[in-house]
């Protein structure tokens, strides 16, 4: 999954502090135990002398099995005394063990060369707290996307009924949340303001996150200014910004337009766009602008791309922000 290097590095941080916290508290409860039963340390120094002389047997040939066979048997004694002495002390049989969050990768993250179930888990929960953090999202779902805003009847400017496009819209987002994957199309939302863009591009993300792909959202604006700001050295690491961008598994782009638009700008969304098209990552871009609006603003190279390769939305109806506050 196309999760960030931020991601990643505070999901290994947090699988290092799960392992160190369990090993720590089975250490402080083996040295409680240790002083109440003195005799503890004695066997532990048995079991562990019985696994260092395994290595006697070798080079001993016939007789290397019946030497192993009778470490077992002494190995096996001592557990079996260390059980009777904890239980007579009054402590359940796991005391001494470590216990793990994850008992199948003991909280590395990884199994048998793999990644574990519960680093994936933990990367999408991750995820999932920094797009809450960057915006609201749980206020942006399917669910609470209200079609009754828009108006049933026929605009006679367009010749369609708001209420029927924008069901339209609402059918085709939903079913690509659920059947998304990172073949998924790239779509371009444009309309006026208080349309529902936003919503809808964010409804698409928290299905995507929760799935365990990688999602990156911001507005133009923010996008932008932060790759202006480390590119011009009021913060360092542009090239890994730029390259999370490229390579997520879903990166929205809200309200393109908004931004001041530059040289700089149009190059970094050029390359970040093509990169992506090359790479078959899916974006989604919204924007206020009409697609004679984009034109105007960006070079052909860049609305070639979108209005070739996107599958394109015009979203219709009055401001549904002011119809909440009427």
């Amino acid at each position: 999954m196309g999760y960030s290097e931020h991601i990643y590095s505070s999901a290994m941080k947090e699988l290092q502090s799960r392992k160190n916290r369990a090993e720590s508290e089975q250490k402080a409860r083996h040295d409680e135990a240790a002083e109440k039963i003195p005799e503890l340390i004695e066997i532990e120094r048995i079991m562990a002398s019985a696994g260092l002389e395994v290595v006697k047997a070798i080079g001993m040939g016939a007789d290397a099995n019946e030497f192993i066979e009778n470490l077992a048997k002494k190995n096996l004694a001592a557990q079996k005394k260390r059980a009777e002495l904890l239980k007579a002390a009054g402590y359940p049989d796991d005391w001494l063990k470590v216990k793990y969050t994850c008992p199948i990768c003991r909280d590395t993250g990884f199994t048998h060369g793999r990644i574990c179930r519960c680093h994936k888990e933990l990367l999408r929960s991750l995820a999932y707290k920094e797009l809450s953090d960057s915006v609201h999202i749980e206020k942006y779902t399917f669910d609470n996307f209200n079609l009754e805003y828009y108006p049933k009847n026929i605009d006679t400017k367009t010749g369609i009924s708001p209420y029927e496009r924008m069901s339209e819209i609402f059918e085709y987002c939903k079913n690509y949340a659920e059947d998304f994957g990172t073949d998924s199309d790239s779509l371009l939302m444009f309309g006026e303001t208080g349309l529902g863009k936003t919503h809808l591009s964010l409804a698409i993300a928290g299905v995507a996150v929760t799935k365990g792909y990688g999602v990156i959202y911001g507005s133009a604006q923010n996008i932008f200014n932060r790759i202006e700001n480390e590119h011009f050295g009021k913060e360092t690491n542009e090239s890994d910004t730029v390259q999370s961008l490229i390579d997520c598994d879903l990166l929205i782009i809200d309200d393109l337009g908004a931004e001041f638009v530059t040289q700089f700008t149009k190059s970094i969304l050029y390359n970040i766009i093509n990169m992506r098209l090359q790479s078959g990552l899916p974006v989604i871009i919204s924007t206020n602008l009409t697609p004679e609006g984009l034109e105007k603003n960006y070079e052909r190279r860049i609305t070639s791309r979108i209005f070739g390769e996107y599958v394109t939305f015009a979203f219709c109806g009055s401001d549904i922000r002011q119809l909440k506050n009427l």
